[in-house]
This record gives C-alpha cells, structure tokens and sequence, in this order.
C-alpha cells in the first residue's frame, strides 16, 4: 500500500475547512490539524463511543465495593480524569518517550473488572479500594518494565490464548448486568420486580431500534442512546434519583489517596499482572492495526511507546481513583468508519474528557442513571465484549485439534468460578484471589497450554508453533 506523504518531523499541518477530503497536500493524514468544523464533529464521535465504556468500569467497582453517592461520583470524575490525560500523552506524545502519535484513545480498560471485582471479595469494607490500587500501581511498573521486550513476549499471547481471555471477559461479566437488571441491590425486599426487570428490557429494545435503525453517528451511539431515552423513562415512576447531582460539586479535582494508602497484597498483584499482559497484548494489536488503517507503519518503538504509556497511566492513576489503563478498540473503530485520521481530534476528545473529570456534577448524572437501565445496556456492552473474543478465535486455528483441546480447558477453568463460586472456598487466599477471577485462571490455563502444545518440545518443527500464532 503507498504511503502518503508526511509533514515535516510527523508535526502538524493544517486543513482548509472544505474541500475534496479537506486533506492538505503533502501532509500525512495522522498529521492534520483539522479546522474546528471538522475537528470538533470528529472528537464528538470518538468521546460518544468511548463514553460508555470509560464510566463502566468505575461504576460497576464502586458498586461492588459499596461507595456511597459521593465517593462513586468521585470514581467516575476521576476515571474521565485520568483517561483524557493519558489519551493526550498517547496521540501528542513526548518524543522518543511515550506515546505511539497515533489517533489511539486510552483509558480504564473492562478487562481488570472481574479481577478487581476478585479482590473486593476477598476484602473488608474500606479495605477494597486500597487493596486494589496497591495492585494496580505495581501492575504499572510491571507494564513500564515488560514493555521494552514485550515483543519478545507475544508469541506466548497468540490470539488462540488472548481470543480465550476476551472471551471469558464477557462471560465472566454478565452476572454484573443480571444484578442490575434486577434492581441492582439484593438485600432489597423488592429485588427482582417485574418493574425493574421491564426497564431493563425496554433500555435493550431501545438498543436494538437504533441499531437495526439507525444511521451513521446515531447507530455509533445507540448504547447511550438507549440508556438516556431508559432514564427518561424511568423518571415517572420514580426510578430515577437525582440526589447525586444535586450534592456534587460543580468543579473539583480528584483527592490523591481519597480512598487511603494503597495495600500491596501478593496475590492480588499477581491476578493483576496477568490481566496488565492481556491488556498489553490487546494495546499492541490495536498499534498494529491502526497503523495499518492509518498507512502509519508501527515498529517495535512505536509500540514502547505506546506500551509505556499504558504503564505510567496505570501507575499514577490509582493515585487519584483510576484502574488498569489500555487501549479503546471502539475508536479504532471510529476511525476506520470516518476515514478522519488526524490525532489532534482524538487529543481534543482527550481534553474534552478532562473537562469532564473536573466538573464532578457532570460524572454525577452518570449516576442518575437506574440500575435496570444499566443491566439492558451491559448486556450488550458486555456480550460484544464476548463476541469479540470469539471472532479472535475464530480465526486462530481452529481446525487443529490441540487448539481445540487448549480453548477448551481454559474455558473451562475460567467458567469454574462463575459456575460453582465456592469451587475453591478451602484453598489458600492467594489462590482464591487467583484462581477466583474466571479471567485469571483461563489466561493461566491457555498461557500454560499454548506452551505445552506449541513451545515445548518443538524446537525443529515449527508447525505447533504456526497454528498457535496463527492470525486474523
């Protein structure tokens, strides 16, 4: 494929508000500073697809770990926080440092959900949080000293293993949006009324309309959508509680350690740093890719870089309230959709993100939202998620049946917790903490397999090998 001319140094250049494409000659697009007539529509785009899953995460965490309105208003403020200021440092970038200079949006990604959720359980009430954030900062290190060679390490991540491990994210999580369907709270006299369960299904039907439907920008934001006209909805039967909105600031930043110092657990670091490799290996695909849809071509620095900010944002986020941090695959999506490349609109979305992380009122009618409306909606969001890892492995070698064999214990291992939650009541904490995330211990399972079946014992014959790195 021909590569398009590029602007001095990768520095930008400006575009005339109209014409054909508005690309300006000699400029590569990934280099274009857009006039705000393009500039501003284009970031709106990408801040509607990433809006969703940016919240996700801290709202489920500070659910489980039973925050009250104020504390997970403060949640939400500062996952936006933190994602538009690591999403800036990832498109603008500190040359020869970090960040990849691509169109990339970063932030706290779903996938440490269900480990996350591991460690609250295995946690007293206001020790969760900082438990938590002990393992996430050391997982930052560990992304900020494995990314240097994590090149080296992808062969032992194929997509036969990360297409397991994407796909037990999805399945792992769906008990979350049952729950809130139901009401959200089960100690409540009226969890699971057919009120709740109705709200729920109306905010999915809602979801489905606009996608089988919609057009363009109004397909992208269906799930939003749905949840909106689902909140509306809910407001005449007095469903909705506005409460947060009117005790939260108007503007405030995150408290660094509001939660209390972070605790570093053995285990819960170690359940962690396999979900930071997952992530890293999802980072690394995503360069690749956008580099590819770009006409960017990504090297080995052009990944460290990009890996190396996934660590520094990972580290210092717990510091304000943030989670593990990798990349959005939605907005890789936005950009093959809209052709529009440029990295200053995805740096302006970054912005707009820490706009936002900084008025908390506007996290807070996040939280206006029902519980039901969030349960139709994290169906969808959540069975994408499985989907997504089924598409991966569907294309990774299926027809071999070691490959079989590999996906299907790990599966199975990773459904055991979900399956029998008190499989592993009698084993040691660090193992509970392990073995207790359906992510963790599929990814444990398909790492150890993959070596079995293709690394060990092969050397010579590199068909074992072939099949396991097979990829999309």
């Amino acid at each position: 494929m021909a590569q398009p001319a590029k602007g001095p140094a990768d520095g930008p250049c400006s575009t005339p508000p109209v014409g054909d494409g508005g690309s300006t000659p000699g400029c590569h697009p990934v280099d274009e500073k857009l006039h705000p007539s393009r500039l501003v529509p284009a970031a709106l785009q990408h801040i509607a697809a990433m809006y969703a899953g940016v919240v996700t995460p801290p709202l489920i965490i500070g659910q489980a770990c039973g925050l009250d309105t104020v504390a997970q208003t403060r949640l939400i403020a500062a996952g936006l926080l933190i994602a538009g200021l690591a999403t800036i440092l990832q498109t603008l970038g500190v040359k020869g440092f970090a960040g990849n200079r691509l169109p990339f949006v970063n932030a706290a990604s779903s996938a440490g959900i269900a480990p996350i959720l591991a460690i609250a359980e295995t946690n007293a009430k206001g020790e969760q949080l900082p438990a938590i954030y002990g393992a996430v900062m050391v997982a930052g290190v560990f992304c900020l000293a494995v990314g240097p060679f994590f090149g080296k390490l992808l062969r032992f991540f194929p997509p036969l293993v990360t297409g397991v491990v994407i796909t037990l994210i999805g399945v792992t999580l769906m008990p979350v949006p049952v729950k809130w369907a139901q009401g959200g709270d089960e100690t409540h006299p009226d969890f699971g009324d057919m009120k709740y369960l109705a709200l729920a299904a109306f905010t999915l039907v809602v979801i489905l309309m606009f996608q089988r439907f919609g057009r363009g920008f109004l397909k992208q934001v269906a799930l939003l959508a749905g949840m909106f006209i689902g909140t509306l909805a809910a407001i005449p039967f007095g469903l909705a509680d506005f409460t947060s909105v009117q005790s939260a600031p108007l503007a405030a930043l995150p408290t660094p350690f509001a939660a209390g110092a972070p605790v570093f657990q053995p285990a819960a670091i170690l359940s962690l740093c396999i979900v930071m490799l997952v992530l890293m290996t999802e980072s690394a695909a995503g360069m690749l890719a956008l580099g590819e849809i770009c006409e960017r071509r990504t090297d080995g620095r052009t990944i460290t870089r990009g890996l190396r900010t996934d660590g520094i944002a990972t580290l210092v986020g717990p510091v304000f309230g943030g989670f593990p941090t990798s990349a959005f695959a939605q907005n890789v999506g936005v950009v093959s959709l809209t052709r529009v490349r440029s990295r200053y609109v995805v740096a302006v979305a970054g912005a707009t993100l820490i706009v936002l992380g900084a008025f908390p009122v506007l996290g807070a009618v996040v939280n206006v939202v029902p519980m039901p409306v969030l349960g139709g909606a994290g169906i969808v969001l959540f069975g994408s998620i499985a989907v997504s890892g089924i598409r991966t492995l569907s294309e990774a070698g299926l027809d071999d049946s070691s490959n079989i064999v590999l996906v299907a214990v790990s599966l199975g291992a990773g459904i055991i917790p979900l399956a029998a939650p008190t499989f592993y009541a009698d084993f040691p904490a660090w193992a509970q903490t392990v073995l207790g995330s359906g992510i963790s211990a599929g990814a444990l399972v398909a790492v150890s397999l993959n070596l079995f079946f293709h690394h060990l014992g092969t050397r010579g014959s590199a068909q074992g090998a072939a099949a396991a790195l097979k990829s999309p």
